[in-house]
């Protein structure tokens, strides 16, 4: 596959820029993975021009998971195919430990003021927060009280289910298990009640696939975050988001520079793009509704969460407990309950 950056280099090679004329007048480009779906379009059609029109930066756009991320610059060794991380907590402390951020200088981030204390340190910055719960068709369906509900009548012939593969779902499995007696490390006993429930759950799909499906009525009910359900309602999908009785899973997503980064200046103004104000308006009102961190955003009713005070009221995890377990989780999911 072509990227950008292959481009340039031939394009380079041939004699360059005047093979590539809208590319010529740009100051540079920078490369960010960017999550799938509802990420990859806010930041498309917000995030990307805004870049354009601040600092004549190109940004070109990666859709892939936070553990693609990690895997695919481990296996570049030393050469990253891209500039800049989008990760959320388990993933950015593998990221730490694995070396592949280079260290971070928050001095360079312009709106660093108007971030709440904590959202920098010597590795990245916080670009946002997240809100996981349940999605599902209020015409089809009566509203879920909990996560334990997914698991029966009328919800769990409609349910769409994925694996530990991402965030969501990974934070989704783990409520699953501790409804059934299992904890945060200890996630046996959702998979043993996902088993039982499996040849009732109208579908088990990838990440990426799950808005597909419910959107085309393949399934009513899913665990997810509030940006997929926003997106899915700007299309025209009955879908509401509801929190569990016993709590919303909330984290802060991070952005970092991979090591190595051919670009890193440019990834530093991409980063200080995302959190300035004007694109956090944009980005925390619908279809997007994102959580953003800079303090002068004003949170509209639409979002679970009136400032990021409220993070302490949600559901949190500890990533460094998880880490050590989650390949294996992912392996066992995948053999288990893919049909």
């Amino acid at each position: 596959m072509f990227t950008r950056r292959n481009l340039l280099a031939g394009a380079s090679a041939l004699g360059g820029a005047a093979l590539l004329p809208s590319l010529a007048h740009a100051k540079g480009s920078v490369i960010a993975a960017t999550y799938p779906g509802s990420w990859e379009e806010a930041y498309r059609t917000v995030v990307a021009p805004a870049v354009k029109k601040s600092h004549d930066i190109d940004l070109e756009l990666q859709p892939l998971y936070a553990v693609d991320q990690i895997a695919k610059v481990r296996a570049a060794r030393g050469a990253p195919p891209f500039d800049a991380f989008v990760l959320d907590p388990g993933p950015r402390i593998t990221g730490i430990e694995g070396g592949l951020f280079e260290k971070f200088d928050g001095r360079k981030i312009t709106n660093a003021s108007k971030l709440p204390a904590g959202m920098i340190d010597e590795w990245g910055i916080c670009v946002g927060a997240q809100v996981v719960g349940i999605g599902y068709n209020p015409k089809k369906l009566p509203p879920p009280k909990d996560w334990k509900d997914l698991l029966v009548d009328p919800w769990v012939s409609r349910l769409g289910i994925t694996g530990f593969q991402t965030t969501f779902g990974t934070v989704s499995l783990i409520e699953i298990a501790k409804a059934f007696g299992g904890s945060e490390t200890n996630v046996e006993p959702a998979l043993v009640e996902l088993k039982k429930a499996l040849p009732k759950i109208a579908a088990v799909g990838n990440p990426a696939a799950m808005a597909g499906l419910l959107q085309q009525g393949q399934c009513d009910i899913t665990y997810t975050n509030i940006q997929t359900v926003a997106i899915l309602k700007s299309r025209g999908v009955d879908i509401e988001f509801v929190k569990p009785a016993s709590g919303a899973v909330a984290f802060f997503t991070t952005m970092h520079i991979a090591k190595g980064s051919q670009d890193a200046e440019n990834a530093y103004k991409y980063f200080d793009t995302v959190v300035s104000k004007a694109v956090g308006d944009v980005l925390c009102k619908p279809p997007h509704n994102f959580i953003p961190v800079n303090k002068e955003v004003v949170l509209p009713a639409s979002l679970p969460m009136r400032n990021l005070d409220e993070m302490a009221t949600y559901v949190r995890h500890d990533w460094s407990k998880i880490n050590p377990l989650r390949a294996g989780w992912i392996e066992k999911f995948n053999k288990e309950m893919a049909k």
